[in-house]
């Protein structure tokens, strides 16, 4: 059997994984409570953030939620695709990446730190950023079964949380941009 052939197969098998998968989440998770939940954590926080948040800073706040959204995304993907850990209660099943968390959560709450008492070491603040995700937002998740860690240990979180804060902060302290130069090519 050729390289090809063998990968065509194991895509034939991811997607024959996905359509169950899909079945699943079609019949028994969408529209239950744990979906609900998920759908208010996916919206509720954005919405606050949105009354409450620093109207000249809108921008650049925008731009960190981006950039967490991105890594979230990213990192999640990587670590249910290693068997890491899996997600039992999806909003959307079309990535294995959980949604609320990704889109939602860590982005909302790295923006909120990055606004709040900004003259706070951003040592600290990033610090007390990692451990508040790793040690108590990740175990609420964990309790609530909403993610089933099966190769994931808390400790394992906290220097990602905690750099990704601190690029984070650093970041949002950039004064400007350049202007985009016009190309001559174009």
């Amino acid at each position: 059997m050729s390289t090809e052939q063998k990968i065509h197969k194991i895509y034939e098998t991811m997607h024959q994984t996905y359509i169950e998968k899909f079945e699943l989440w079609r019949e028994e998770i969408m529209f239950g409570w744990q979906w609900w939940i998920g759908v208010f954590l996916t919206i509720i926080p954005w919405i606050l953030w949105a009354k409450y948040r620093p109207k000249e800073s809108t921008h650049r706040l925008l731009y960190i939620a981006f950039f967490v959204m991105v890594i979230a995304i990213w990192l999640d993907s990587i670590g249910v695709q290693l068997g890491l850990w899996h997600y039992n209660y999806e909003v959307l099943p079309f990535s294995p990446s959980y949604k609320p968390w990704d889109i939602t959560l860590i982005p909302v709450l790295t923006i909120v730190f990055i606004q709040i008492k900004p003259n706070v070491s951003f040592l600290k603040k990033g610090i007390l950023y990692g451990f508040l995700v790793s040690f108590i937002a990740e175990p609420v998740f964990v309790w609530s079964d909403f993610v089933v860690y099966t190769g994931w240990k808390y400790i394992y979180s906290f220097p990602i949380y905690t750099g990704i804060y601190f690029i984070s902060h650093c970041l949002s302290t950039r004064n400007h941009f350049s202007r985009i130069q016009k190309n001559r090519d174009y």
